[in-house]
């Protein structure tokens, strides 16, 4: 039988239900996330580092866990939480277990709790530190952990995610265009839809300068996605600004959006608990079409939703809203190759709505508006 284990919120919100994956304790932001599929990519999405994900899905790991679908080489993920754990993988994919997967990379888990109301409550209080333990199931005890751990605002954690070497993915067929991407918490999915489109993608550690970016001899940079605050990502910020002004093609997502909005002059904030899954409705105001999209953020870029504003670098725009609570989703530059969403295009575990705008990168190479 599981071991009891105890799920403790920062605002002293209580759950207690079983132990799943490994055993023992862990702390980070908790966020839910709503898609009802995808969890391997969730799981192993770097943007997710130091946050426990609630799973809004009552059950989870029906189709087990494979080594084709991670999208990085390990669970990223601080812990996970979820209603139902599914007793057997059904999937002809499957290799193991996803309870077995989340043991074996010592990812600490809680089944058995009322997921929808814990929800709920993150979504009236908003995103909070959180507390898991399977190892002490006092409230009190945990609770003053919690406390004790580092908030999400503030944090700094590109550094520990990003790449310690360049590496290059190829072209698939004819080579069309190289891509010097900085690599903030990048998703495996992503070079290979450039890949797709023969473009040949550098990936480059997120402390590097504009001469070593340069010297791939990249048609364009590539702005990542990535967790943390994107206040702390100076450097980041820095080296977009200095693209702009040597009139460097960019495209930025997600973590690459708020840094090319700040080096643009705009400021970001914290969302109340953010957008988190594969169903999330954003209007494209170049075509007025409505995609449903992959979100991982808890941050966002402040702009003026409607008409131009100025920057250092000439008018730019609010291309993509959400509708749901009108965040901004993308930024388009106007008087520079520039431009950005704020959600996942590459989705690997879908929607695909938003694969346009890797064609609309590479007519930014081309030259093409």
């Amino acid at each position: 039988m599981p071991a009891p284990a105890l799920l403790v919120l920062e605002d002293g919100r209580t759950f207690r239900g079983e132990s799943y994956g490994a055993t023992g304790e862990t702390f980070g932001e908790a966020v839910f996330s709503t898609g009802m599929t995808g969890y391997q990519e969730t799981l192993t999405d770097p943007s997710y580092h130091r946050q426990v994900v609630v799973m809004t899905a009552p059950h989870v790991g029906n189709t087990g866990v494979n080594d084709e679908d991670p999208e990085s080489a390990r669970i990223w993920v601080s812990g996970y939480v979820v209603r139902e754990p599914s007793r057997r993988p059904s999937s002809w994919r499957s290799q193991r277990t996803l309870g077995d997967e989340l043991a074996a990379q010592d990812v600490v888990g809680i089944s058995g709790i009322d997921t929808r109301a814990l929800t709920r409550h993150l979504r009236e209080r908003g995103a909070m530190r959180v507390g898991v333990s399977s190892t002490d199931t006092d409230a009190g005890s945990l609770l003053e952990r919690v406390l004790a751990a580092p908030p999400m605002a503030g944090a700094d954690l590109t550094g520990e995610v990003t790449t310690p070497e360049p590496y290059v993915v190829a072209a698939t067929g004819e080579k069309r265009f190289t891509v010097a991407a900085l690599d903030l918490g990048i998703k495996a999915m992503t070079p290979r839809r450039m890949a797709e489109r023969g473009i040949e993608t550098h990936v480059l550690p997120s402390t590097s300068t504009v001469e070593q970016v340069l010297a791939t001899g990249a048609d364009g940079v590539f702005l990542s996605n990535g967790p943390g605050d994107p206040a702390t990502a100076d450097r980041a910020v820095a080296l977009t600004a200095d693209l702009l002004g040597r009139g460097v093609p960019v495209f930025g997502i997600c973590f690459g959006n708020q840094v090319l909005g700040r080096a643009l002059g705009l400021g970001t904030y914290k969302l109340r608990y953010g957008h988190r899954g594969i169903n999330q409705p954003v209007q494209d105001r170049t075509t007025g079409k409505v995609e449903v999209t992959a979100h991982n953020h808890g941050f966002a870029v402040d702009a003026p939703r409607e008409g131009t504003f100025d920057t250092p670098f000439g008018a730019a725009e609010v291309s993509h809203v959400c509708l749901n609570d009108d965040v901004v989703e993308g930024l388009r530059c106007h008087d520079v190759p520039a431009f950005s969403v704020q959600y996942h295009p590459e989705a690997a575990a879908g929607p695909h709505d938003a694969a346009y705008l890797f064609d609309r990168f590479s007519q930014l190479l081309e030259g093409t508006p």
